[in-house]
């Protein structure tokens, strides 16, 4: 399976910490937040890696260069910040006509891999995406899924004020090609394609979830960058 891992961010909100370095790049315990996905998917049945770049675009690449892992990450610029549907649309060619996983390299977390991709491919039939969840102490800054007895989505609250639960979505996904098809034929895409409020309401019904028991938190704000520099390896 091949990944794609959206970096290209500027980090408005954890600024000023991202006044000077990209989003993905800042360190947790002395280690670039995007260093941590790549130990989590490289040998993990990913079998190649996509990364995004945008913002300080130069700080990612001089990075993956010094891992020497040119045969396992390909990067791609973004001139213009495409959103997260817009840059599965952009780079079809790269996935070709497998599943595949997307993530938002913003997160920090840990999971086991090999049990995100069993869910997948063991997912009730007819869905056509995998989504991790995590149990979020924010509600309202999260997207809230409601899931029926089988783990499909049945509802989902965008960042609303109050939502029913802390069921939350973390933005890690495995996709089916039929995605990229709804993607394709959609008769104006406008940019940045924002892939939740754009897609993820297509596929109501059709979204199987995976649970994150370990670890998951969004690295969005100074205080859940705090939060996570206390937390990660509890």
């Amino acid at each position: 399976m091949k990944a794609l891992l959206l970096a290209a961010g500027e980090g408005t909100r954890l600024r000023p910490i991202t006044n000077d370095i990209p989003k993905c790049m800042v360190p947790i315990h002395g280690k670039p937040l995007l260093s941590y996905w790549i130990d989590l998917l490289v040998g993990a049945e990913i079998e190649k890696i996509l990364i995004n770049t945008h913002y300080l675009s130069q700080v990612v690449v001089s990075y993956i260069d010094s891992l020497g892992l040119g045969d396992q990450i390909e990067l791609v610029h973004e001139k213009k910040l495409l959103g997260t549907g817009g840059t599965i649309f952009a780079n079809r060619d790269f996935f070709g006509s497998e599943s595949f996983m997307v993530v938002h390299a913003d997160n920090l977390s840990r999971f086991n891999v090999g049990e995100f991709l069993d869910s997948h491919r063991l997912r009730p039939q007819g869905s056509k995406i995998t989504m991790m969840t995590f149990s979020t102490d924010s509600p309202s800054s999260c997207g809230i899924v409601i899931c029926d007895k089988e783990g499909l989505v049945t509802e989902f609250y965008e960042k609303k004020v109050n939502p029913p639960g802390n069921l939350a979505n973390g933005a890690v996904y495995i996709i089916d090609v039929d995605v990229v098809d709804f993607i394709s034929a959609l008769p104006e895409k406008k940019y940045p394609l924002d892939f939740s409020s754009t897609v993820l309401p297509h596929f109501i019904g059709e979204i199987n979830t995976f649970h994150n028991c370990q670890f998951h938190r969004d690295i969005g704000t100074p205080e859940s960058y705090r939060l996570a520099q206390l937390t990660y390896g509890l």
